[in-house]
């Protein structure tokens, strides 16, 4: 088995170490665990395998210990000034105070938040390339699309969630309805008559309200618009009568009288609108929230994974930051990887029903 040699690589035991460890381990672990044992010469291989596995047990941390030594680039799929690649920017600030690196933001939108994901699943697994995703590349979108660029469940390691945001349930003043319930009985008394904006199909402002119609069946007609601005433009004009949009969207139209927020899409009601009821107190058990996380690609070293994470959800509870989100109706919200691939496994199992009653795909 062949690969890059210390000399190669300049003498640098970080370089020698992230190019090689991979295969040796593996090597190692098959010498160790799966080898025949029947001479002296397979004894001294599995003596010099034991010696090199503690060897690489050994460099790990310490190359952990050490992170980061240059520069980390955190990949955001969307453009500047994007919810995002705000709460990207807030946590390199963080990080960069608190590790004494630079932290720089890469913004590589483009294919529904998949380009940049990619570009995270493909980099070198060596710390220095982390980036911000999100509930579509790393859960919906393996559901709408004929075929991805990277599989989430292999090719990416994660980190920690960071923020969640919650959509909000917006009709227009002139349907006359107080409550969902009203709303449920308006729609079933006029099937296919109201309209219901989006941000296009397949995001989550669309499913959330193709699973309300599946919940209470209903029918409504979807017509998707370029942005949330765009959608909620439509509802103050009475072009659609409704829409899921981000909170942050709608909450500035309200005082006008145009429009009434119905309920939130949270699974309870959020410290930011507490007087917002959720749909699922509606008695329709729709959840859709709009959070994202913080990724790696896979085979990043478990120690600076957890160093990562440590850092981060530190920077989640200083209060300058706690503030700074809750102006965008965004709640910090630290987990673990394990947690974080519960909340993925979750989307799935909501989405996937929903999706396939659709019958939608993206090619």
């Amino acid at each position: 088995m062949h690969g890059p040699s210390y000399a190669a690589l300049g003498s640098s035991p970080r370089r020698w170490l992230d190019a090689r460890s991979h295969t040796a381990f593996t090597l190692a672990r098959w010498i160790v665990f799966s080898a025949p044992a029947d001479d002296k010469r397979d004894t001294r291989m599995k003596k010099l395998a034991l010696a090199w596995l503690g060897l690489w047990l050994g460099l790990v941390p310490a190359a952990a210990q050490d992170w980061p030594t240059k520069t980390v680039r955190i990949i955001v799929p969307f453009g500047p000034g994007s919810t995002p690649d705000m709460v990207g920017r807030m946590i390199a600030d963080h990080m960069q105070q608190k590790l004494g690196q630079s932290f720089v933001i890469e913004n590589r939108p483009g294919a529904s938040a998949n380009t940049g994901t990619d570009m995270v699943a493909k980099a070198e697994p060596d710390g220095y390339t982390i980036g911000i995703s999100l509930g579509g590349p790393l859960a919906i979108n393996t559901l709408l699309f004929a075929k991805m660029p990277y599989d989430p469940a292999k090719d990416i390691a994660l980190i920690t969630m960071l923020t969640t945001q919650p959509s909000a349930l917006v009709v227009h003043s002139s349907l006359g309805v107080k409550g969902v319930g009203e709303l449920v009985d308006l729609l079933k008394k006029n099937p296919g008559k109201y309209n219901y904006g989006s941000i296009g199909n397949g995001s989550l402002s669309h499913l959330a309200m193709e699973a309300l119609a599946l919940k209470s069946g209903t029918t409504m007609v979807h017509i998707p618009y370029p942005g949330s601005p765009q959608a909620m433009t439509a509802v103050l004009r009475n072009d659609v009568q409704m829409a899921c949009l981000p909170a942050i969207s709608v909450t500035p139209h309200v005082p006008s009288g145009q429009v009434k927020i119905l309920a939130i899409s949270l699974g309870q009601r959020s410290a930011l609108m507490p007087d917002i009821p959720t749909l699922k107190e509606a008695g329709l058990d729709v959840e859709a929230d709009a959070w994202n996380g913080l990724i790696a690609p896979a085979r990043t070293p478990e120690p600076i994974i957890a160093k990562i994470q440590s850092v981060v959800a530190d920077a989640l509870v200083d209060p300058a930051i706690r503030a700074k989100l809750a102006t965008q109706f965004m709640e910090p919200i630290p987990t673990t990887p394990a947690q974080f691939r519960a909340k993925i496994n979750a989307d799935l199992a909501r989405w996937s029903p929903v999706i396939k009653a659709l019958d939608l795909k993206i090619n």
